[in-house]
């Protein structure tokens, strides 16, 4: 994964609240295998039914920044839903709250998400509504978010964020500790199950 410790994009609003991980990316496109291939699922149903839908405006068609309304990403625990996210363009989602899973999910896959009040995601949404080139930063180092005069700080799991700004996953991280694997493993008795601590490509 790409480190991100600090990131200014353009946002783009979406006003609903409870999204549920089929909402994000239905069933239907969650049947390809790998992690790529789901952009073209994202809010498929909306997108499709709705041409005023936030999505379809080529206004927004760069923004890496979602504003959503309260608990987005609950339902499924499907990890499809991050991904086509990611894909699409979006490193970042704000919102008042997300699903526990979605959460644990984004993270683990370079999607930073950050819950602020609803009153400090509502002057956001306003500001990136009355303005297409409003940029909002997130800083993972100084756990903020900021646009324009106004900030707010945050919080995020401690080794969340240390992964995030190194660009690890759980495997990079353990595959970090290569060497002391080895010589735990040149120790064992032969009879014991093995694993190698050799990166695969």
């Amino acid at each position: 994964m790409d480190p991100i410790t600090v990131h200014t994009g353009r946002a783009a609003v979406l006003r609903r609240s409870d999204v549920d991980t089929d909402q994000i990316i239905p069933a239907d496109y969650c049947r390809l295998p790998g992690r790529s291939g789901f952009a073209k699922g994202l809010f498929a149903r909306w997108r499709d039914s709705d041409p005023d839908f936030v999505l379809n405006d080529p206004a927004v068609a760069d923004a890496t920044v979602l504003l959503a309304g309260p608990r987005f990403g609950t339902g499924s625990s499907r990890e499809h839903a991050v991904w086509a996210l990611r894909e699409w363009g979006f490193s970042i989602v704000i919102a008042p709250g997300f699903g526990d899973i979605f959460t644990r999910n984004a993270l683990k896959n370079g999607l930073v998400v950050v819950s602020l009040p609803p009153e400090a995601v509502e002057e956001l949404m306003v500001a990136a509504e009355s303005d297409a080139g409003h940029k909002v930063t997130v800083d993972l180092v100084s756990c903020t978010v900021s646009a324009g005069m106004s900030s707010w700080s945050f919080e995020i799991e401690e080794r969340a964020r240390y992964l995030l700004c190194h660009g690890y996953d759980g495997i990079e991280l353990t595959l970090r500790n290569d060497t002391a694997i080895t010589e735990y493993e040149s120790h064992r008795r032969p009879w014991l199950p093995r694993m190698s601590a050799e990166r695969v490509s």
